[in-house]
């Protein structure tokens, strides 16, 4: 798969990639993943189909490199929270607030994205789970911050990530999101939050 951050793409090479993936993206959210096709994305850009494959092999890479772009954004918000001059527990309250609202609103309110999401982690499971994997190490860094601090009782911090991250999976797994919102046998998002971060006190 093509990536933005790709150190061998020459600027101007680079400029096409972006541009054609920011009207993937806008015609993915528009009509849909499966409705959009590659012509669809040549013509909104004037440009032939044949330029198109120049640059990604498939729909499918163009996907997967949509994907990417919004998981980065993702974790982009999670490093910025990590580095806030704030106690660990503040830090992971924050994120997983942040994060809730980002899957409710970008992932279900926009069914085109949704629909987008759910394809991706039926078919390209390995991007999620370096995403997965890049999220770990970062709220391990804060638990271990918080465990020097005093703040969280000692433990390994990137087990105690896993932890955190399994037990917190109804706030940021989009399909989980949208089968638990606004049931009532589920947790609220709140007293999730505050359960985890206790947890992580005793």
């Amino acid at each position: 798969m093509l990536a933005l951050s790709d150190v061998s793409v020459d600027p101007a090479r680079q400029e096409n990639i972006t541009k054609i993936l920011d009207s993937a993206e806008k015609l993915f959210r528009h009509y849909g993943y499966s409705k959009t096709t590659v012509a669809d994305i040549a013509r909104d850009l004037g440009m032939s189909t044949a330029n198109i494959y120049r640059f990604f092999a498939s729909k499918t890479e163009i996907r997967q490199a949509v994907c990417g772009r919004m998981l980065e954004a993702s974790y982009q918000m999670a490093l910025e929270i990590s580095r806030r001059p704030i106690s660990a527990s503040e830090r992971l309250r924050i994120y997983l607030h942040a994060q809730y609202q980002r899957t409710t609103e970008t992932m279900l309110v926009q069914q085109t994205v949704h629909e987008m999401v759910v394809v991706a982690i039926q078919d390209d499971w390995h991007v999620i789970e370096k995403f997965i994997d890049r999220i770990h190490d970062l709220i391990a860094e804060i638990i271990a911050e918080g465990i020097a601090a005093g703040e969280f009782l000692e433990q390994d911090p990137y087990v105690a990530s896993k932890c955190f991250g399994a037990a917190t999976l109804n706030l940021c797994h989009p399909q989980m999101v949208a089968q638990c919102l606004a049931k009532p046998n589920r947790a609220e998002p709140e007293d999730l939050i505050e359960f985890v971060i206790r947890a992580l006190k005793k």
